[in-house]
């Protein structure tokens, strides 16, 4: 599963807000900003990240808007359709002129109605806050994710293409530069050992062969693509891969013999670091 480790996420019921940032990071990292008074959930909620989550920086803040106490006002609709029906009787019956004025009905007691949750209502919202904010989080990461797996995608197949123009290209570059060195050898003297020269010949194609690398950059792109479709935790996997992919490519560019080829390198390790920078970002 190609996941990001990039995300953003603000969650809020009542007056309980949740922050929660994340960023790449070799491990997984978690780190809480709460209050003194919400301490005794912090191990209940770093369990709620172990199950989601595998690598990132996690940086969780806690804002609590009202201090020690959460709440939230709502209005007693029924006592105020009472209120405005008793205001109309009095008017009525009094001939009274009627005030329009709704603040006089809303400082009447029990209009408004505050809501406050108790501390322990406080921590069960905020625990169950935080897993709603790392559920929303995982959907980001998800999200971001896919689309860096669509760009390694994109320069996989770029890299697959260099590496088969080479492939295609090398024995008629060989095949070129025996038929060269041996022209040179006849203009240079009449009289030459042709075996040793045979010797010769098969020495350097053997030194400049790179069917080796070239199959084993095969493999490991296969091997990416099939890690793509994975759904654990592919991050490491595709940075160790990059590694080796470099690597080969590395030695692939000092055994070529034509500047085509050597071109054709230079742009596969350009591929290979593109790949390399959005897969830090992969979990």
């Amino acid at each position: 599963m190609t996941n990001s480790m990039t995300a953003f996420v603000q969650v809020k019921d009542h007056d309980i807000i949740w922050e929660i940032r994340s960023v790449n990071h070799r491990y997984l990292d978690v780190s809480f900003r709460i209050p003194e008074s919400f301490r005794s959930i912090e191990t209940p909620l770093r369990a709620i990240v172990k199950t989601s989550i595998s690598r990132g920086k996690l940086d969780c803040t806690l804002h609590i808007s009202n201090g020690e106490s959460s709440s939230n006002v709502t209005l007693d609709e029924a006592l105020l359709d009472t209120l405005k029906n008793l205001q109309e009787l009095i008017t009525k019956k009094t001939g009274a002129l009627p005030t329009d004025n709704a603040l006089d009905l809303l400082r009447w007691p029990g209009v408004i109605k505050e809501m406050t949750l108790n501390r322990t209502e406080q921590l069960n919202v905020a625990e169950r806050l935080f897993k709603q904010g790392i559920e929303q989080l995982q959907l980001v990461r998800k999200s971001e994710g896919q689309a860096l797996g669509s760009i390694v995608e994109e320069k996989l197949e770029l890299l697959a293409q260099k590496v088969n123009t080479i492939r295609d290209k090398t024995p008629k570059i060989l095949g070129d530069y025996q038929k060269k060195l041996k022209s040179r050898v006849s203009q240079l003297t009449s009289e030459f050992d042709e075996g040793r020269l045979e010797q010769e010949l098969v020495f350097i194609a053997n030194k400049f062969d790179i069917a080796e690398e070239v199959d084993r950059l095969d493999t490991h792109i296969q091997e990416i693509r099939k890690i793509l479709q994975s759904e654990d935790s592919i991050g490491r996997r595709l940075d160790f891969l990059m590694q080796e992919l470099n690597r080969e490519a590395n030695t692939l560019s000092s055994k070529t013999l034509s500047s085509g080829n050597s071109l054709s390198a230079v742009d596969m390790k350009v591929l290979i670091e593109q790949m390399r920078e959005q897969i830090q970002n992969i979990e």
